[in-house]
């Protein structure tokens, strides 16, 4: 027999004891699922029980998940092919001879990675043991250098292929082929205010950036030389993300497509090994496990607080305050933001696009400043993007941003914690402005994809 129980207390209970555990060091991944058990059990019949196959088998056969583990294995194969190095190497020879060119070249292959790997371990990562010893040896600031690594890595969030994208679309029944097109722009928009902001300060103080000395220089033959070997992996992105935008392939036939030509690249950079290909499948499976974990126990969780009636009181709760709609969106930011510091992305869409999205569907998104507004049918592609600005915000806010671990793990020794928090900031307010420019002129995100698919 289920206890009764209010909602208010309810929500406390849940939320209070998913944070609790979550601060002990238990696995999201087993936490929400194992929480959603023990609430269903204490305070449902046990007919409510049958929410567990129901909510989980329809994320099992979502065919737009697929693209997950594809995407993945790519990005393992082009890493095992040594495409991260000869990438750095060819940019920072173009632009190295410029004011902070090098750490303008880490931010260019970062977004170029991003366009290949759709993840952001392996880019923050590959590039932190290649790019900053680099920088670091040729006299660049450490916090200029740490900054440029942190928010060049964190691309692989937005720009596609995307693994949050295509999680986002399914949970959000978006068209992921319009979510991975609308998030084009802002990428490189968010890219090209990274360069700008670096370049900028390193003209003003030139010694946060030297340029390459003389001597280190190369002729455009030998540029051009250094450029053949970057030749398939960009036409391979190309590809990809082509046969998304004209319509071709769905993105999970994409991403096979990207899959046999990682494999193909692999083989002509004379990298493809039965060695190569166990490590990319063990780093897939490991990936993908933890991403549908998460998916299933977060789904339960959420799932039980809305048939308790959690959408309700959390509405009721923010229409309450007397905000407009953009009053809300920005409350909204905010909570994501402060979540960003201690959860791990998966488990802030799944926790929160559930309860945000139909809120936001119901509100009148008529304009800022006199600019245009959007019609409600465009709200979750909007949403969907500024959402994942709003987690690369996540990746670098301290105490507890996935990239800021991720660079310290790789980083010399004379790089401290606090040097990376520290540098972490500047390109968070920039990452802000991203998300403020995506608000306020929504044509950034939706232009190209009503351009592609029409309406």
């Amino acid at each position: 027999m289920a206890l009764p129980i209010t909602i208010e207390l309810l929500t406390a209970l849940m939320f209070g004891s998913l944070i609790v555990v979550l601060l002990a060091g238990l696995p999201m991944a087993f936490v929400t699922g194992g929480l959603a058990g023990v609430f269903l059990f204490l305070f449902s019949d046990f007919g409510m029980l049958n929410m567990l196959p129901s909510r989980v088998f329809p994320f099992m056969t979502d065919y737009q998940l697929s693209a997950i583990p594809l995407f993945i294995f790519m990005a393992a194969m082009l890493e095992r092919a040594g495409i991260i190095e000869e990438l750095f190497e060819v940019v920072y020879k173009f632009i190295g001879s410029i004011n902070g060119g090098l750490a303008s070249a880490t931010i260019v292959a970062c977004t170029v990675l991003a366009a290949m790997v759709g993840v952001v371990g392996a880019a923050e990562v590959t590039m932190g043991m290649i790019a900053l010893p680099a920088m670091l040896k040729r006299g660049y600031d450490q916090q200029l250098a740490c900054g440029a690594l942190l928010a060049g890595g964190t691309l692989g969030i937005l720009i596609p292929p995307s693994v949050m994208a295509i999680v986002y679309a399914v949970v959000a029944q978006q068209s992921l082929g319009e979510l991975l097109v609308g998030a084009v722009f802002p990428g490189f928009m968010l890219s090209g205010l990274y360069i700008l902001y670096v370049t900028i300060r390193c003209y003003i103080n030139p010694r946060l950036g030297p340029p390459l000395p003389p001597s280190e220089r190369v002729s455009w033959a030998e540029k051009m030389r250094l450029l053949k070997g970057t030749i398939t992996p960009i036409l391979l992105i190309v590809l990809v993300l082509g046969v998304i935008f004209v319509g071709i392939a769905t993105p999970v036939e994409a991403a096979g497509i990207g899959t046999f030509g990682a494999l193909f690249v692999c083989a002509l950079h004379r990298r493809l090994s039965w060695i190569a290909l166990r490590e990319a499948s063990i780093a897939t499976l490991k990936a993908t496990g933890m991403v549908m974990w998460i998916f299933f126990g977060a789904t339960l969780f959420v799932g039980f607080f809305i048939v308790k009636g959690g959408q309700e009181f959390v509405t009721e709760g923010l229409l309450g305050l007397g905000l407009d709609a953009y009053g809300l969106l920005a409350l909204m930011m905010v909570i994501l933001f402060f979540l960003g510091m201690f959860l791990d992305w998966v488990g802030i869409l799944l926790l929160t696009v559930p309860i945000f999205l139909p809120i936001l569907k119901s509100l009148d998104f008529s304009g800022l400043f006199g600019f245009a507004g959007l019609e409600p049918k465009d709200v979750p592609l909007w949403y969907g993007v500024i959402f994942m600005v709003n987690m690369q915000m996540a990746f670098l806010s301290p105490p507890f941003g996935y990239s800021l671990f991720y660079l310290k793990s790789v980083a010399p020794p004379e790089v401290s914690m606090a040097t990376i928090f520290r540098s972490a900031v500047p390109f968070l307010m920039l990452q802000a402005l991203g998300v403020y420019l995506c608000i306020v002129f929504p044509g950034i995100v939706l232009w190209l994809p009503r351009l592609v698919y029409g309406g």
